[in-house]
């Protein structure tokens, strides 16, 4: 069953669905350029076991309330983001959930739990990077002429960064999921694009993992562009509470995609601890 919800959760089109009995609730956050659509595959696979919270950033396409949608001044840094996920689960009375964030949203999920731990009691972290600019003694995966690169490539020709930016992102052999996150890419828009892709890529998060105390599953593909396997080592190593790491075999930065039945697999082995 789908329950609609009302106030911020309306704004940001919450869905409720899954298991009404269950007693664990799993919440599912998107991340850069997409939206709850982005967990399609994998949502039929858990709704029999568990209950499910997803929902739309203000940056997403798929949020039209003129009072919710993302500004640059005000979503400067993740914690605004955090202060709404915490403000969008209060408001839901949500306390104690599993909480799976891909790509930003895997930080934002652990800045979000040092705030109100309460509301936590696992995070999933999927595709998650504190710091993407590679800086002394730690490489986030880019250089700064990298970084410089891709914020022009956005400001002077979205659709083209769009075309190029998912050909990397995405399994080459996967050409629906390249189409779909495109789409997505597309409908967020460039005027968005570009100021949070500078929040995003030139952000330093670091300082909030050894404040991390809720237990942690980091789940990395074998391979992606966005995030090396050296930052999900780091993550492992530098968060504070107990911190499991899970390589899937996966090409790209979108798992639930490309290597759905392998996340949610070890989705469900996270959800038993």
């Amino acid at each position: 069953m789908v329950t609609p919800e009302r106030g911020l959760s309306r704004a940001l089109n919450v869905t409720t669905i899954g298991s009404a009995s269950s007693e664990q609730t799993l919440v599912l956050a998107h991340g850069f350029g997409t939206d709850q659509s982005i967990w399609e595959k994998i949502v039929p696979l858990l709704t029999p076991h568990y209950r499910l919270v997803l929902f739309d950033w203000p940056f997403s396409g798929a949020v039209h309330d003129p009072t919710t949608r993302y500004s640059p001044e005000k979503y400067d840094s993740f914690q605004a983001f955090a202060d709404d996920l915490i403000d969008l689960m209060t408001e839901m009375d949500l306390k104690a959930i599993t909480f799976a964030g891909h790509s930003m949203s895997a930080m934002i999920g652990c800045i979000a739990s040092v705030k109100q731990p309460h509301l936590f009691k696992k995070l999933i972290l999927v595709c998650g990077s504190p710091r993407y600019l590679n800086t002394e003694g730690y490489e986030g995966g880019f250089t700064e002429k990298d970084i410089k690169q891709l914020l022009t490539s956005i400001e002077t020709n979205y659709e083209d960064w769009v075309y190029s930016f998912s050909s990397m992102a995405i399994d080459p052999n996967d050409a629906v999921s390249r189409e779909k996150f495109q789409k997505s890419l597309l409908r967020m828009g460039g005027e968005t694009a570009l100021p949070l892709a500078k929040t995003v890529f030139l952000s330093d998060n670091r300082e909030w993992l050894e404040k991390v105390e809720i237990p942690c599953t980091v789940i990395q593909p074998s391979y992606d562009m966005a995030v090396p396997h050296s930052v999900a080592l780091y993550l492992a190593k530098k968060i504070k509470g107990k911190c499991d790491l899970e390589v899937i075999e996966a090409v790209g930065h979108f798992p639930q995609l490309t290597a759905h039945l392998k996340l949610v697999e070890v989705l469900k082995a996270a959800l038993l601890e």
